[in-house]
């Protein structure tokens, strides 16, 4: 008999007591080599570091200041649901969130009114109807509509999507059809006219028009949402492009830049567009994971651009969520993970803001930006 064999009828006669530890020690490794993920076979999907600095770890369950929430979507499924969130708001210390629901119509409508309940803690935004974009006489019907949308109670317009393709409302699209296209001039107009900010969405993170190889920085989440195999797509470049043509256009219109206008990855051209467009502001939805690995690069641009830019979250209604932005925001943290929020395999940093700056941030540009709709 050989020592594996007698191994195993030692094990099975209940012997194995008596073999030396070291044997056991041996057995176990090899059992758990034989466990182990395989290192050449982990897709890149499945990667999920965990930091193994000791370094402070910083838990932010109340922003320092009152927060307006520039950017949010109406997630609830119930009445419960909004009451939870709205508990969730008052301990995270939300004191208003703006709902932008996308649509128009009956839609809208009942949406309105599950919100309109809480005017003093809801905004809700509509979206546009874009039906008949390719046909002679495309306009007047979707300006009536959003006037319709305005006495009923819309307060501003959102979010309108373009990543390149042409602008889509919710279920309502216009495909090749962007914001600078002269048969959207009479909605924009419009909107400066009923003091409707409007909440428009260009582009999408540069990692997503990039080509999907080892060279690719945010390929686990750019692969999920590629843009680089599309045919006839403008880029990100030319997106912000359009951006600054629409606003050029219509100086009275408000427009907020969702996303950082998807500039996160070079912020100093985001401020040459600050500086250009007197009326385009930015939200910092749904990119904080895209602006925590450079942490003093990020904190210098808050500082000198913080009167043009508003808090957003585009993430759900947990706590958890607010949280995790606090942290971002306000703390001095370093390389810490946030795979249950994000899907980058980067570390992040916290900024650590200042308190001028969080506030400027959290409410005041907002503030500021909806009290001259309302003057």
């Amino acid at each position: 008999m050989n020592r594996r064999s007698f191994l195993k009828s030692a094990n099975a006669a209940g012997l194995a007591i008596a073999l030396p530890s070291s044997t056991f020690a041996a057995a176990e490794k090899k059992s758990a080599s034989a466990a182990a993920p395989n290192p050449k076979t982990l897709l890149l999907k499945d990667y999920r570091p965990q930091s193994i600095y000791k370094v402070p770890v910083t838990e932010i369950k109340k922003a320092k200041f009152p927060i307006i929430d520039m950017h949010s979507h109406p997630y609830p499924k119930n009445e419960a649901e909004i009451t939870t969130w709205l508990k969730n708001m008052d301990e995270c210390n939300i004191e208003k969130t703006m709902v932008l629901t996308m649509t128009t119509g009956k839609e809208f409508d009942d949406i309105y009114a599950k919100y309109s309940k809480y005017p003093e803690r809801f905004e809700v935004w509509c979206g546009l109807d874009l039906t008949g974009h390719n046909k002679p006489g495309f306009g007047p019907a979707a300006v009536k509509e959003l006037e319709r949308c305005r006495q009923k109670g819309a307060r501003g317009i959102g979010e309108i999507h373009d990543k390149g393709q042409g602008l889509r409302s919710g279920k309502s699209s216009a495909p090749g059809m962007h914001p600078d296209d002269p048969r959207v001039d009479t909605i924009w107009e419009k909107a400066a006219e009923l003091r409707m900010p409007v909440s428009l969405h260009v582009a999408d993170p540069i990692w997503m028009y990039q080509r999907m190889d080892k060279h690719n920085d945010g390929l686990m989440n750019a692969y999920e949402w590629r843009l680089d195999n599309q045919p006839n797509i403008v880029k990100l470049a030319g997106m912000v492009d359009i951006l600054e043509r629409t606003a050029a256009r219509h100086r009275n219109t408000t427009f907020v830049a969702c996303h950082f206008a998807n500039l996160d990855y070079d912020l100093n051209h985001l401020a040459e567009v600050f500086e250009r467009n007197p009326n385009i502001y930015a939200d910092i939805a749904a990119r904080y994971a895209e602006t925590a690995p450079i942490p003093r690069f990020a904190a210098e641009f808050y500082s000198k651009n913080a009167h043009r830019l508003v808090y957003g979250t585009d993430m759900g209604f947990d706590q958890q969520m607010y949280q995790v932005t606090f942290r971002i925001l306000e703390s001095q943290d370093e390389h810490f993970y946030e795979p249950e929020q994000f899907s980058y395999h980067w570390p992040l940093y916290g900024l650590g803001l200042g308190d001028e700056i969080l506030q400027q941030v959290y409410q005041n540009t907002a503030a500021k930006l909806l009290a001259a709709r309302d003057a």
